[in-house]
């Protein structure tokens, strides 16, 4: 297990960094909630792109695109969609609508090695932290490719994070307040088959972010709770980190468990020293190097695993090397 003295951070005054992906070139690419991405370099300069006009997306995940730029989740606080984001700040709509209505706020956006952009939304009700219920099962996923877009997966309860797998192909989704990871074989459309659970969490397990080991693993990062969990190739899940006060969870708890959780269950700060943790990423030369994006820091925390990553579909996406004259802000 992970233990506190472990854990390092990179970046500096980040905003909302919920999200982190990183490439071969060693680059951090964190959402930022001022409507754009901030990228951190291995050399500690950071550079961020932020939505040029009136219009700031809320981009709670970001994805990167092969030829440059990013697709941002819109986490608005009544509407959603995903856009795409240049290197020179231009915006534009990529999905406001699906089946003729408008999208509700959008949770996360994957970009897979056949180009198909998976999307999530996490809940249909209003206000969104409604679907903060054991009982929350409207939440879906949208396939945009080169047919259309459509919902290809239904009744989530509140879907986050999802990911195709780069080995099997299988569509992988969290569903943070039933607290599973579930898992879907996929048709040659995009159609989900053969749904199945592949883990269900217990006490204080809030699932948000995943990512995959080259080991056959799934990394689960747990809101509230800080933790980030290993689940085998057997079902078997192993606690990786964790750092919440007992007493401060046990409360979350009793609200989840009444029905009663609410937003501000997720605007505190629960551990000693992680602020709050959503996603995960493997990145470093030899990806064994985890990065922890978070909802309430302002910096990216780090630590070392003895096990690599796999190599996530966009590692040499280097999105980063399309920005023209990068100059550290003074």
């Amino acid at each position: 297990m992970i233990t506190f003295d472990q854990i390092d951070f990179v970046g500096t005054d980040l905003h909302r960094p919920e999200c982190v992906l990183c490439t071969s070139d060693q680059v951090l690419h964190v959402a930022d909630w001022r409507g754009g991405v901030t990228l951190i370099f291995p050399d500690g300069r950071q550079h961020s792109v932020l939505a040029a006009g009136t219009f700031k997306p809320k981009p709670n995940g970001i994805a990167i695109l092969p030829d440059g730029g990013w697709l941002l989740a819109h986490l608005g606080e009544d509407d959603g969609g995903v856009y795409r984001l240049d290197p020179d700040g231009t915006l534009t709509p990529v999905l406001r609508d699906v089946g003729g209505l408008p999208l509700p706020p959008t949770n996360y956006v994957h970009v897979d090695g056949d180009g198909r952009i998976w999307v999530t939304v996490s809940t249909r009700r209003k206000p969104r932290a409604l679907g903060y219920r054991a009982d929350c099962d409207d939440g879906f996923v949208v396939l945009i490719d080169g047919l259309d877009a459509r919902i290809v997966a239904d009744g989530l309860g509140y879907t986050n994070e999802c990911l195709i797998h780069p080995e099997t192909g299988q569509l992988y989704v969290n569903e943070t307040f039933a607290r599973r990871l579930t898992r879907f074989d996929l048709g040659k459309k995009g159609s989900s088959t053969n749904k199945t659970v592949v883990a269900e969490f217990g006490h204080g397990t809030y699932p948000d972010g995943l990512t995959f080991d080259a080991d056959g693993g799934i990394w689960i990062t747990s809101i509230v709770s800080n933790r980030v969990i290993r689940v085998g190739r057997d079902g078997q899940q192993q606690i990786i980190l964790q750092d919440a006060a007992p007493d401060a969870l046990e409360r979350v708890e009793t609200a989840y468990h009444a029905g009663e959780m609410g937003r501000p269950h997720l605007a505190k700060t629960f551990g000693s020293k992680l602020k709050n943790i959503s996603s995960a990423a493997f990145g470093g030369d030899d990806l064994k190097t985890v990065y922890l994006g978070c909802l309430l820091g302002r910096e990216i925390a780090t630590f070392r695993s003895d096990i690599p990553g796999l190599r996530p579909y966009h590692w040499d996406w280097l999105a980063s090397s399309r920005i023209e004259n990068f100059k550290v802000p003074t």
